[in-house]
């Protein structure tokens, strides 16, 4: 079983320290360590691992530091280091670095994605460069809200995984309201149902009556699995104890979260990003913004107050009946939001649409990056002037689709309209400790 913290409480337990308030989350790692045990097979043993000032690297002495603690960094599994040590380093391998030399790192790593779209562009015959050697200006990382908080906490964090068997994840997902979403899943090998249904009634009554009480768990889901992933659609979600849905706040609106929902883990961190959207997108009261990729609906909704009307997109059904649901509740009428696809519903929606109607595009795809039939559609509507895209992983397929909105036009791709340009990115830093980094980059034509 690996364990994955979601929530506010994911961005605490994953560094240094945790917090007192959240002592839950210290008795729920305790509680699954009990779980191991009250569930192991008879004849196969379990293993378990308790658990802004722009900066750049320009000194010969703070590079020569990094690389030293760079070879520690990618040591995992250096002899004399502990398994805490060991695992520290897989999952958080910056937690070592001082938070600003974490920074320096991770604004370094963004500015070598640019400087790569920037040679792709000119490889194009784009004259991108500016002064800086960049396409569009670099502002310094967003750091996180919790640096404090964290450092201040008196708890240590601790994560459990292992490997094997039947018991293959369990994700966590936590809010500021205090509620709290198990998700457990599970390969079912060649059990029957019979068998299944034991396994379930063991896990119900374990953190219903047992020493999972403490964990004080607001909902409790179960789901068999044979897939690395699977939707609801693919393999429910089976709701063993609790409520249908955990919520959360954000920027003053109320948010429903079904298990398979995507919602940022940092809550604070995303407050930020989506104020910072709300500003770069310039959408004004005759807009239409187009929200692609939009999971329950969050970005679209909080700027729904300044725009005439909402588009959302996306692929998870459930997230969809989470956005309409939190449209609803916080009394939002000017949207709509469609189920499917986005290459297949993007193209069907633009393909009548008026060219004066003002559109603003905000795209939050996964690492995989939007599919081609999307970038397409989104270059050849010409009401399509600005373009926000949230990536978390601006390395990867993202890459691709930002040289196919900036490539001239390529009618053997079908790629007929204006092309856009790189104008400005801004990383926010929503996973201290670790390398990953949100890049906001926008594009206008």
């Amino acid at each position: 079983m690996c364990c994955s913290l979601g929530g506010r409480q994911w961005t605490r337990c994953a560094a240094h320290r945790g917090a007192a308030p959240f002592l839950p989350t210290m008795a729920l790692s305790c509680a699954l360590r009990l779980l191991h045990w009250h569930l192991r097979p008879s004849n196969a043993p379990l293993s378990s691992l308790p658990g802004q000032d722009r900066g750049v690297l320009n000194n010969k002495k703070i590079a020569a530091k990094w690389k030293e603690k760079k070879k520690v960094r990618e040591g995992c599994s250096l002899p004399g280091s502990s398994w805490e040590e060991r695992l520290a380093n897989a999952v958080t391998p910056l937690w070592r670095l001082p938070y600003q030399e974490q920074l320096q790192v991770k604004y370094e790593s963004q500015r070598k994605i640019l400087q790569t779209l920037t040679s792709r562009l000119e490889e194009l015959g784009i004259d991108a460069q500016k002064p800086d050697g960049l396409c569009c200006p670099l502002r310094p990382v967003v750091p996180s809200w919790y640096e404090e908080f964290i450092r201040c906490s008196p708890l240590d964090p601790c994560l459990l995984f292992h490997e094997g068997g039947h018991w293959r994840e369990l994700v966590v997902r936590t809010t500021s309201r205090g509620h709290t979403m198990a998700i457990i899943t599970f390969h079912p090998q060649e059990l029957g149902q019979e068998a299944l249904a034991t396994q379930k009634a063991l896990l119900k009554e374990f953190f219903t009556c047992g020493p999972g009480a403490v964990c004080a768990l607001t909902s409790l889901y179960f789901q068999e699995s044979t897939m690395t992933r699977c939707s609801h659609e693919q393999s429910p979600f089976q709701l063993l104890h609790g409520e249908p849905h955990i919520f959360e706040e954000v920027l003053g609106l109320k948010f429903r979260i079904s298990p398979d929902a995507f919602f940022q883990v940092n809550t604070g961190g995303a407050e930020v990003l989506y104020q910072a959207v709300r500003e770069l997108s310039q959408a004004g009261g005759d807009t239409v913004l187009l929200d692609i990729c939009c999971g329950t609906g969050t970005i679209g909704l909080s700027l729904a107050h300044q725009v005439s009307k909402i588009i959302g997109i996306e692929v998870v059904e459930k997230a969809v009946e989470d956005a309409r649901w939190n449209a609803a509740f916080n009394g939002i009428s000017n949207c709509e939001f469609h189920s499917g696809k986005a290459e297949a519903v993007l193209p069907q929606l633009l393909s009548s649409w008026e060219d004066s109607q003002a559109l603003v595009a905000v795209v939050n795809p996964s690492r995989a990056g939007l599919h081609y039939r999307v970038v397409r559609a989104i270059r050849n509507c010409k009401s399509i002037r600005r373009l926000l895209y949230i990536s978390c992983k601006p390395e990867g397929e993202a890459m691709r689709n930002f040289l196919e909105l900036c490539c001239p036009p390529n009618p053997g791709k079908k790629l007929a309209g204006e092309p856009f340009a790189p104008t400005l990115a801004i990383p926010f830093d929503m996973f201290p400790h670790t390398l990953h980094c949100e890049m906001v980059l926008l594009f206008t034509r």
